[in-house]
This record gives C-alpha cells, sequence and structure tokens, in this order.
C-alpha cells in the first residue's frame, strides 16, 4: 500500500535524520514513547490540505494521548515556494478561537531551502523531509520540552555545526536512503 511506504519513509527519516543526529533533542522520547501520529492524507489541493489539517487538529484537541501529528501531503503543494506561501494559511487556522494557544505548525518539505542559502546548503537539511508535511506539535509539550532543557538557545547552531560537518554530500545520501 502506498500510505504504509510513505509513513515507513517518514518514520525512516525521523530515526535517521531527527533523532540520529540529534536535531531535535526532544523527538526521541516522543518517537519511542509512540506520541506521534502519522497521518498521510489524499489531498490535492491547498483546500483540501487545509480541511486535513482541521481534522488533524481537531482530533489532537480530543485525544490527548497523541502528543504530536505528521501530517503527511505527498500530492499538494509540492513545489517549495507554494508550500511556503501555504504556511501563512495554516497559521490562520491556528489563530482560530479553537486552536489558539494550543499548538505550533513545524514545517518540513522535501526541497526545504532556508532565506539566504543556495539549495545544497547543509543547513537545509534540518527542515527537509521525505515528503512535504506540516507537523503539529501541541503548545504545553513545547513549552514542558523548554522548560526541561537547559540551553535551548543552542540548538539551531548546534544543528548548522552537525550538518555542516558532516557536509551536503554526505547528508543528500543519507536523506535519499530515507526517500526510497
Amino acid at each position: 500500500m502506498e500510505e504504509t511506504r510513505i509513513v515507513r519513509a517518514v518514520e525512516h527519516w525521523i530515526s535517521q535524520f531527527v533523532v540520529d543526529l540529534n536535531l531535535c533533542p526532544f523527538a526521541r522520547r516522543v518517537s519511542l514513547n509512540g506520541g506521534i501520529r502519522y497521518s498521510v492524507t489524499p489531498a490535492i489541493t491547498a483546500d483540501e490540505l487545509t480541511k486535513a489539517l482541521q481534522s488533524e487538529l481537531d482530533t489532537l484537541l480530543t485525544t490527548p494521548t497523541i502528543e504530536t501529528t505528521l501530517l503527511i501531503h505527498p500530492q499538494v503543494l509540492t513545489n517549495f515556494y507554494d508550500y511556503n506561501d501555504y504556511l501563512s494559511e495554516a497559521e490562520e487556522l491556528l489563530a482560530q478561537e479553537t486552536y489558539d494557544g494550543l499548538f505550533q505548525i513545524a514545517s518540513f518539505h522535501p526541497d526545504y531551502q532556508f532565506a539566504g542559502t543556495v539549495p545544497d546548503d547543509a543547513e537545509n537539511y534540518s527542515n527537509r523531509a521525505p515528503y512535504p508535511l506540516l507537523h503539529i506539535l501541541r503548545e504545553s509539550s513545547v513549552t514542558a520540552a523548554v522548560d526541561s532543557y537547559a540551553d535551548v538557545e543552542s540548538i539551531p547552531e548546534n544543528n548548522l555545526q552537525r550538518l555542516n560537518a558532516l557536509g551536503s554530500d554526505v547528508l543528500n545520501e543519507m536523506w535519499l536512503r530515507c526517500s526510497s
């Protein structure tokens, strides 16, 4: 089944990139505890993705045992610039009264590129995933994780150093293994 293959690729990426490279020091616990919900949407338009996002937010709202959701959308917003433009629409949905202050979204895309970088820069791999996805996090979980970590401000710089030390060629090979 296609959905199973997609989820396995994302799980592999979480394990090999996010956890093993320690890009998010909070991910290991959530991953090992089974607190990640993997949701693949068949959406092919931005409007359909917004409906799927709202559905996932509602699921998180009513299911406190789910700590975080990865809403994977392999058929829509495959162009990074379209995806990046869509993020403001996703944030608008979060600002609605029902979700305000409860959730936040982290963005990941196969072609992720930070402003001021070139596509092959190693640092871009910190936000590259095998498929476009929206990572929905509970604000309370983020607050607890940040409060328990001694030097949260150092995470981006540590990631940059780690990724640059590995280099784009090594990272690309690792990333391609996750994507296949």
